[in-house]
């Protein structure tokens, strides 16, 4: 053999090598089995932790691009609320001299029943015109929430309340079974989220009346839930659960339902669920609806067949006390 080719052996490894054939040459057929089995399961399970991170880092992206998109839309409801308010005062102004022309027609025009008729038409005209232009207002202006501690239980109970009296005039009842034991707290503008949730209630309401033509149901539940904030980490939030038994959301409703002046409705100005939108967003809260609260569905609220809308609230674990000192807070 040329030496120049010679494959050089170390002596010190001639045992180690002999040993571990001496040991390979001991394993019975049966220890190798084993050996095979161990080594395909945990091959099964490396699998299968691939797939759930997989998924998780999917969920994690969705939940991450849609929080990207409610801080895009935020950016877009506040320029157009700049613009519309300075729409809406232009407006006022004429608005407010028509009204008072209208009402001296009115009384000049006092024996002269239909020419005052007329007169009092124009001056109704412009009250509603009036109460679009302050939806406008109330819609553009900057919303400093006043937080303090309050019980999830007295702010659900006391927007249920306010709504009772439309409730009965259509037959529907308001099922509130689901919160009254609860004593949890949220921090919270009671006036403006009071505000929100008693527009999400009414217009559950009037769902489930239009579906069922009376004898429809409105439930209310509260939730706790874990999302993904803004720094991707997740956050324990309160869900204010509106279920009702109407028709539903349609795909193409629900995602134009909070655009501002988007309305389904013969009255109104299509502002109601663009305001509770804001007010949700200054609270750092959010509001979820139809399918992205499908995880999260209890069989009693499924049940019901129609919309399901979630508001969440960063959840508070301290019990009713002495209010939260008060943060920089009003609608101005």
């Amino acid at each position: 053999m040329n030496s120049a080719t010679a494959t050089h052996v170390d002596p010190a490894v001639l045992p180690l090598a002999s040993t571990n054939q001496e040991d390979l040459a001991r394993i019975s057929p049966e220890d190798l089995a084993e050996l095979m089995s161990a080594f395909n399961e945990t091959a099964v399970r490396l699998q299968e932790t691939h797939a759930m991170l997989g998924a998780e880092v999917s969920r994690l992206q969705g939940e991450l691009s849609e929080t990207k998109g409610r801080l895009r839309r935020a950016q877009e409801l506040a320029a157009l609320g700049e613009m519309a308010a300075g729409i809406a005062h232009e407006i006022r102004n004429p608005l407010g001299s028509i009204k008072l022309y209208a009402s001296m027609l009115v009384e000049d025009l006092a024996d002269l029943p239909e020419e005052k008729s007329t007169a009092t038409k124009i001056a109704r005209a412009v009250d509603r015109l009036n109460a679009v232009v302050g939806d406008v207002l109330s819609f553009s202006r900057e919303i400093r929430p006043r937080l303090a501690d309050c019980s999830a239980h007295e702010l659900f109970s006391e927007a249920a309340e306010s709504c009772a009296p439309v409730a009965r005039s259509m037959g529907i009842t308001i099922d509130d079974a689901f919160f009254e034991d609860d004593d949890r707290v949220i921090t919270a503008d009671r006036s403006l989220f009071h505000q929100a949730l008693v527009n999400i209630i009414r217009n559950a309401i009037e769902a489930a009346g239009e579906s069922s033509g009376g004898g429809g149901v409105v439930r209310l539940s509260l939730v706790e839930r874990h999302v993904l904030a803004e720094d991707a980490r997740r956050q324990r939030m309160l869900a204010f659960r509106i279920a009702d038994s109407g028709a539903g959301i349609a795909p193409e409703i629900r995602s134009r339902m909070f655009n501002p002046f988007f309305t389904t409705r013969e009255a109104g100005t299509g502002l109601g669920l663009a305001i509770v939108h804001r007010i949700l967003d200054a609270h750092s809260g959010r509001i979820l609806i139809g399918e992205d609260n499908e995880e999260t569905l209890a069989p009693h609220d499924r049940s019901l067949g129609g919309a399901v809308v979630d508001l969440l609230l960063p959840h508070t674990s301290e019990t009713p006390g002495h209010s939260a000192p008060l943060i920089d807070g009003e609608v101005t």
